[in-house]
């Protein structure tokens, strides 16, 4: 049991929106609940209580009302809120508490200054798009592609996108063309808003090229809106006179077009709970990249149990994650004015001209809420950062952090270099539910290197190697009952047979998510990675999670990626760790010691690793997560090209010191 950091306040339920909630249960529904575990295994057991309590509770808007809540509970297959029409876009953009003159949106970045959207421009911003759209022809169910950064116009496309029904899907603008084209032509867009580049710290990144590339690639296009956000031009690279690839005419506008002045009203086509919202995309590192649909309501409804009863977040707070329009947590944090708050955008490198940037950030846009990356928090603490030293963040009372584990030392360091009083919510979820299904509430204290909670709704179990459920034990993460948020279905899956493969293959008519975690006794959750890159020493499965934790923990290691290579006669296998090292290091015998000691001491002999290698970098996806299973693969003799798709990683030269050193070796 790692120490508690912070416990909630006495009077935590007159403060809290889970408060607020727990009273109307009892007034409106008759329900009283001891603790959050009562709370939550009601909330995963009576499925249709539950969030239909959630439905009437927040007052969703909707068009025609549903006709039951659940209509069938099996995965997959669930159908959710059966005859009920709704618009997401409505939802949002209610904006509960905030007067028309509020700033609901604060984007700040890197390459223009900072620009600020109330609560009625927003409306604005978004009724005009939205009649551009329709101009363009756009009508229910056509695809609406953004190649655009975290900025304002994005935001606005998205909303006016759904307002009409139509499909929203987009790809931040450091992704290369092929990363872009093997999303986009799985869903043939017909509009495409783009960018004409972007600043990263002090350099200038120019994307006009890969505007047409793009554009080249995606023979459905009928119009392309440039953004001149870096200022260099016409973001499409070249006349109005171009021709698409099939030959039509296609049109070419700037932003100003899209969203001129009209006497058009805001309207919101209504469409079924479960029409599609928007399509993300899996990382794609071993294939193209799954494109995962998300629906109208589920979205909504999630969003509004995750940020309000979880995050606590209101018409008081500024709401900030660091993220790009590539990740999933860009649509999550911005459902942020659906219950009432403000979001903060930043658009840019985050660690220019240091690390204080996002703090400075924090205090001068009056985050009350700060959520970023484990591996942010960790670069903050390696570098001696002291956050409430640079910035005044006097205004913050929580932080949220994903993307990876954060262990015990990241907690410690929050609540000593941050406030002792800001709640820190570890969580995890995933693109395949755009949401956290493990992290933090307001009614529950904070233990270092803990997950404090299942989410409501989120029956999350771990399962053994039998399929049994296990308590205080490694197990495999699945959920076992349905989500709202769960996929509509992936892209040109009519039958859903790559969707069941993808979550239902493993375990029938139960999701495997593909993570270890370890649920306690308290219901509290560790996750310890992928369970598809599990070290398996002697039988004993070892997460890669705190393997990490000790190797990156020390002062000469920046990065680090370790796979363990089976023997196929039953032995031990080898387990190779792979070391970047801080500028102008190299490995040699006394640092594989050191590294080894640490590990043995820290962990366990089964974590010293058989050999210690130098590279200059690890394998990360465009949203910055590791490839240990490429990696694994490109060992064990596989092909680049076939374990990995280049196009998926920030870095694919990274891999060709991984495939010399496969070649260079014998393999046990």
């Amino acid at each position: 049991m790692g120490d508690v950091l912070w416990t909630p306040p006495a009077d935590v339920l007159e403060r809290s929106r889970i408060g607020d909630y727990l009273r109307w249960l009892r007034e409106h529904r008759g329900l009283d609940f001891a603790d959050y575990d009562a709370l939550w295994q009601w909330s995963v057991t009576d499925l249709d209580a539950f969030w239909r309590s959630i439905w009437d509770h927040f007052e969703v808007v909707a068009h025609t009302p549903p006709t039951a809540t659940l209509a069938e509970r099996a995965m997959p297959g669930a159908r959710w809120f059966p005859g009920a029409t709704l618009n997401y876009a409505e939802n949002v953009l209610r904006m509960p508490g905030r007067a028309d003159d509020d700033p609901v949106v604060i984007a700040h970045g890197q390459t223009r200054p900072p620009v600020t959207l109330t609560a009625a421009e927003l409306r604005e911003q978004v009724r005009r798009v939205s009649a551009g759209l329709r101009r363009l022809g756009v009508t229910a169910g056509d695809r609406v592609a953004a190649y655009a950064p975290n900025i304002s116009e994005t935001y606005v496309l998205l909303l006016a996108t759904a307002s009409l029904g139509a499909i929203f899907s987009s790809c931040a603008p450091e992704f290369g063309t092929r990363s872009v084209t093997d999303r986009w032509q799985q869903i043939e867009p017909t509009v495409l808003v783009a960018v004409d580049g972007y600043r990263y710290g002090d350099k200038p990144v120019d994307r006009r090229a890969e505007v047409a590339a793009i554009r080249a690639a995606l023979p459905s296009l009928r119009h392309t809106v440039g953004i001149a956000y870096l200022g260099s031009g016409s973001a499409t690279g070249d006349g109005p006179a171009a021709a698409s690839a099939d030959g039509a005419s296609d049109g070419l506008l700037d932003w100003a077009d899209l969203a001129a002045p009209t006497d058009e009203p805001l309207t919101f086509t209504p469409v079924p709970f479960d029409h599609p919202l928007y399509v993300l995309y899996s990382s794609g590192t071993t294939g193209l990249p799954k494109p995962i649909v998300h629906g109208h309501g589920g979205i909504l409804l999630e969003h509004l149990k995750m940020l309000a009863l979880h995050h606590d977040l209101g018409p008081s707070d500024r709401f900030f994650w660091f993220t790009t329009t590539g990740w999933m947590m860009w649509n999550f944090l911005v459902s942020g004015p659906a219950v009432g708050a403000a979001i903060v955008l930043f658009d840019g490198n985050p660690g220019h001209p240091d690390l204080g940037e996002m703090w400075r950030l924090a205090a001068e846009t009056g985050t009350t809420y700060f959520g970023t990356s484990a591996p942010f928090l960790l670069a903050c603490r390696k570098a001696g950062l002291v956050p409430r030293d640079v910035a005044d963040l006097s205004a913050l009372r929580g932080v949220g952090s994903t993307g990876a584990p954060l262990p015990a030392e990241g907690f410690h360091w929050v609540y000593e270099t941050v406030g002792d009083q800001v709640q820190l919510q570890s969580l995890s979820g995933g693109t395949d539910v755009c949401t956290g299904f493990v992290g933090g509430v307001p009614l529950l204290p904070v233990y270092a290197g803990e997950i404090a909670c299942r989410a409501l709704g989120a029956k999350v179990e771990a399962r053994s190697a039998d399929g049994t459920p296990v308590i205080g034990e490694l197990g495999e993460l699945v959920i076992t009952e349905p989500m709202p948020s769960m996929p509509v279905g992936f892209w040109n899956d009519p039958d859903g047979v790559r969707y069941a493969e993808a979550y239902f293959s493993v375990y029938p008519g139960v999701w495997r998510h593909g993570d270890w975690i370890t649920i306690n006794a308290r219901g509290g959750c560790v996750i310890t990675g992928r369970s598809d890159a599990t070290l398996n020493r002697g039988g004993v499965r070892l997460g890669t999670a705190e393997f990490y934790s000790v190797v990156e923990g020390l002062d000469e290691v920046v990065d680090s990626v370790v796979v363990h290579l089976e023997d196929d006669e039953g032995g031990a296998g080898e387990l190779l760790l792979f070391v970047v090292l801080a500028d102008g290091l190299s490995l040699d015998d006394a640092l594989r010691a050191k590294i080894s000691r640490e590990l043995r001491t820290a962990l366990s002999p089964r974590h010293v690793p058989d050999e210690i290698h130098q590279v200059r970098a690890v394998p990360r996806t465009l949203s910055a997560k590791k490839l240990e299973v490429p990696v694994k693969k490109i060992l064990t003799g596989i092909p680049v090209d076939r374990a990995a798709a280049k196009g998926a990683l920030a870095n694919p030269e990274s891999l060709t010191a991984f495939a010399t050193f496969a070649q260079s070796r014998t393999h046990p």
